[in-house]
């Protein structure tokens, strides 16, 4: 009997890698896909490169988008500074309609690949605020992802995993480090430099330094200084 195929959306972050390795150890035939979208930096990309050599998919697919051109993110944006020491409400880092877009790519490779499934580190519970993490929207996409294809039509359809929706921080750092997850290769920062070395400072630099010290798990982020 094949194994079943998943599409992971991998970024080279902490959620998309410990999304890859529960889709692995449930057995999945793993298809990784990454976007060089017109983020700042490419330390994350180049983290989704060795992370999914590493643990050996099938395929790893890098699309090339430039979200950069219409600007308006910290992470696509030259004259947008990432902010630093946490932040209220939707934050300047959020890239408008970037799971969208993401999750619209991946549904479309679903259906040539004949895969059935397609993995999304999404987070609700510790996370930056971004509208397009939330369950709603994830119900939503899954609607529209079952009207909008051959495989949908034919009752076949695509089906969206969110392993990580409503778990913590601390409770994603858990279930990848017992499933072996090296946290070193992963990079979360929003303004990590060229070398990968993380801030320290940015929303989601002080969101994973606090879940590692609270899950007791040493933390091998590297940082500046």
């Amino acid at each position: 009997m094949s194994k079943k195929k998943a599409i992971i959306l991998l970024s080279g972050g902490l959620d998309s890698t410990t999304c890859l390795a529960i889709a692995q150890s449930e057995n999945y035939d793993c298809y990784a896909l990454s976007f060089r979208y017109g983020q700042k930096h490419s330390s994350e990309l180049e983290a989704a490169q060795r992370i999914a050599k590493n643990a050996k998919v099938k395929l790893h697919k890098i699309i090339d988008l430039n979200l950069g051109s219409f600007g308006g993110s910290a992470l696509t944006d030259d004259s947008i500074e990432v902010p630093k020491g946490g932040t209220e409400g939707i934050p300047v880092t959020y890239v408008p309609a970037r799971n969208t877009v993401f999750l619209s790519i991946a549904l479309a490779w679903a259906e040539v690949l004949e895969a059935d499934f397609i993995f999304a580190g999404v987070n609700a519970v510790d996370y930056s605020g971004y509208p397009d993490c939330r369950p709603e929207y994830i119900d939503a996409f899954q609607k529209m992802a079952d009207l909008a294809t051959k495989a949908g039509i034919e009752g076949r359809g695509v089906k969206l995993i969110t392993p990580l929706i409503d778990l913590t921080k601390v409770e994603i750092i858990q279930r990848g480090h017992s499933l072996g997850v090296d946290y070193s290769q992963t990079v979360s920062c929003y303004d990590a430099d060229v070398d990968g070395k993380a801030c320290g400072e940015c929303d989601s630099c002080l969101i994973r330094k606090n879940a590692f010290e609270s899950a007791q798990v040493s933390d091998p982020t590297i940082y500046h200084s």
